[in-house]
């Protein structure tokens, strides 16, 4: 079961005036089940996105990028789970086009006005039929209190929706923010099978968003692992509405600083779902570098630790093999590293200094504290004064079930 997290209730996702969302059960791989979104964005409504690394990214990934890139007012957007629709080649991409063809038909617009997303199993074609079919449902069922409906959409192997709102005050006006998200396995930093949705009814241009949204992802969803996998598929979204008649929000102002804190932190929030949910997940683990000389070298060890699988069937079985994690800061990649300055820490227990175990550890406080559903792994590298976290979660046996009978 999830790490301390439930699906959020659908009066605690508040409505972001300017996007209605509609979804609909298109049966694209399974029946009886939603698998499919559409949200509309009112006019004027600026979106940012970013992406996958993967070369191999999916054909929809391609066609949102050129979608972006073409300065044209995006109007909708449309999720489809079931079918990644990747390594489909050019086949793939007409049928990415079709899906856009047919929304935009629907509303009125031009094909480049849409994105498209997909999620689901690779190397299998995308049911196109179905998911045209499903359209004329999902605008049908178009309305603004519909967030956890389409949270319920997205999902794949999530066991539990995820999504979250917060409102502040800005000018005088209430600012609302909704995000969605889905994602439980094939879980990488560089936009980890990630698919994420914020959006708020914050004025701002488009400079701003773009910085917002990288500033957000370098804070929240490229601080995440499951598995190690980048997916082919993942992508953030972030739209800004400017419906909630306050002024538009100037880039060097503390309004701007204050927007961009409170959008990172419904981010945060929703990176750290995906990890709670990790397919088979047990332990929620935090796992925090300090003293490193730049923020690179501290997510290296970081990361070293975080997609060890030793390291993480050790979190599992609750077993303080912890040498295992010594051995992951060795080979991290600072090839400088002054292993008899570093120190390691379970919690608050000091398990390592002076280049082995320290002399105060014993293996029952290690013990005790892998018990617990949320641990932090602390590396202090003492070489200067820069930090990095990551957050990941252990490997059961249920994450091995999940991944052979993913598409049976």
């Amino acid at each position: 079961m999830p790490v301390n997290l439930t699906s959020p209730k659908a009066d605690q996702l508040y409505p972001v005036k300017g996007i209605q969302l509609g979804i609909a059960e298109a049966n694209i791989r399974k029946p009886n089940r939603k698998d499919l979104l559409v949200m509309k964005l009112g006019a004027g409504t600026k979106v940012a996105g970013v992406f996958t690394k993967n070369r191999f990214c999916a054909a929809p990934v391609v066609l949102c990028k050129e979608h972006l890139a073409s300065g044209a007012e995006i109007t909708a957007l449309i999720v489809n789970t079931g079918n990644a629709n990747a390594g489909t080649g050019d086949e793939g991409m007409q049928r990415a086009k079709q899906t856009c063809d047919a929304l935009a038909e629907l509303l009125g617009s031009k094909s480049e006005t849409i994105l498209p997303f997909s999620t689901g199993v690779i190397l299998e074609p995308l049911p196109v039929e179905r998911v045209v079919a499903g359209l004329p449902q999902c605008i049908a069922d178009l309305r603004e209190d519909n967030w956890l409906n389409a949270a319920e959409a997205i999902m794949t192997t999530d066991i539990v929706s995820k999504g979250t709102s917060k409102q502040l005050t800005i000018g005088g006006h209430t600012i609302t923010i909704t995000g969605i998200a889905k994602g439980s396995g094939m879980i990488h930093p560089n936009m980890a099978t990630m698919l994420g949705y914020i959006a708020t009814d914050a004025a701002i241009s488009q400079a701003g968003l773009d910085g917002i949204i990288q500033y957000a992802v370098n804070r929240s969803f490229n601080c995440i692992t499951v598995d190690g996998d980048t997916s082919t598929n993942d992508s953030l979204v972030i739209m800004a509405t400017g419906q909630s008649g306050a002024a538009e929000i100037s880039t060097d102002s503390t309004d701007y600083a204050v927007l961009r804190h409170a959008i990172t932190e419904v981010a945060i929030v929703l990176a750290q779902a995906i990890v709670r949910d990790g397919e088979g997940a047990t332990k929620f683990m935090t796992v925090k570098v300090e003293g490193g000389r730049d923020e690179a070298e501290c997510r290296k060890v970081a990361y070293a630790i975080s997609h060890s699988p030793l390291i993480k069937t050790a979190f599992f079985a609750s077993d303080p093999n912890l040498g295992r994690i010594l051995a992951a800061i060795g080979y991290a990649g600072i090839d400088d590293l002054d292993v008899n300055a570093l120190k390691l820490y379970l919690g608050n227990v000091l398990v390592a200094e002076d280049g082995g175990r320290a002399k105060s550890y014993e293996e029952s406080q290690g013990a005790a504290v892998m018990k617990e559903a949320e641990i932090l792994v602390r590396v202090v590298l003492n070489r200067g004064a820069a930090d990095a976290t990551v957050w990941t979660c252990d490997f059961s046996y249920d994450y091995v079930k999940i991944n052979a009978d993913y598409r049976s």
